[in-house]
């Protein structure tokens, strides 16, 4: 099985940035132009990008899809992309920008069955459900919402499953604790993840620091990573990653 480095580029008011945490208010920025540090990663050999759209996380209303064009005319990447997707004519209207999926985080959480007929309609090659998840008191893996400040009554695992056995095939899994903190993946997740669902292509996400942490996930049944934090603070070079 191949696997892909999705480099992670997060836009907030035009400029690349990092939550900590997915903390708006602990926000680090980095370089003002996010076309520009795309297409440096294309030239370092990178695939695919991993675009996230941050104030229509918040405040609804995908922008991105003028950059979306532009890295369609000019990179070669592939994108999947998301923030902000509310109905049908969002997924419709990101593909249509050049988008080859587009990811589905808190609405994939709250209403399932209404993602799960996006799934029939675009089929699952152009969709990514993203599952934040934080481990809870009792050991289970909850799934938060409204800015990982309530819980959803699903449970990680329990709502993979319904996914799964609607045919979905990409699945990008965030450990909320880890996410923007360099502190390692979350691999005992990840394998257990890719144990109970084979027939997933998981996504890594959250913690990862160098080359050897893109390796175990890799190592726990990932079929892929997305690197953020680590490649811009340049503690993990892409050729490194990608030689992984």
């Amino acid at each position: 099985m191949s696997f892909i480095v999705y480099p992670a580029i997060d836009v907030r008011d035009g400029r690349v940035v990092r939550l900590r945490q997915g903390d708006y208010a602990q926000e680090t920025r980095y370089d003002d132009d996010p076309f520009a540090l795309a297409l440096r990663y294309s030239e370092g050999g990178a695939q695919w990008l991993h675009l996230v759209d941050l104030d229509a996380a918040r405040d609804g209303g995908y922008r991105l899809a003028p950059l979306l064009r532009s890295l369609g005319d000019h990179s070669g990447l592939r994108v999947q992309t998301g923030g902000g997707v509310r109905d049908e004519k969002d997924v419709e209207a990101i593909l249509e920008a050049g988008a080859q999926r587009v990811v589905i985080g808190s609405l994939a959480v709250r209403e399932p069955e209404r993602v799960l007929g996006w799934l029939r309609t675009f089929g699952a090659e152009h969709l990514t459900i993203a599952l934040d998840t934080r481990r809870s008191d009792d050991g289970e893996w909850r799934l938060p919402v409204h800015g990982w400040t309530e819980s959803s009554a699903q449970t990680l695992f329990n709502l993979a499953a319904n996914y799964a056995d609607a045919g979905l095939r990409h699945l990008l899994c965030t450990d909320i604790s880890r996410d923007g903190m360099l502190s390692g993946p979350s691999l005992e997740l990840y394998g257990e993840l890719c144990r109970r669902f084979p027939q997933l292509q998981l996504q890594a996400s959250g913690g990862i620091r160098d080359a050897a942490d893109v390796s175990a996930a890799r190592a726990a049944g990932c079929a892929g990573a997305v690197l953020g934090k680590s490649l811009l603070d340049g503690r993990l070079s892409l050729e490194d990653a990608l030689r992984c």
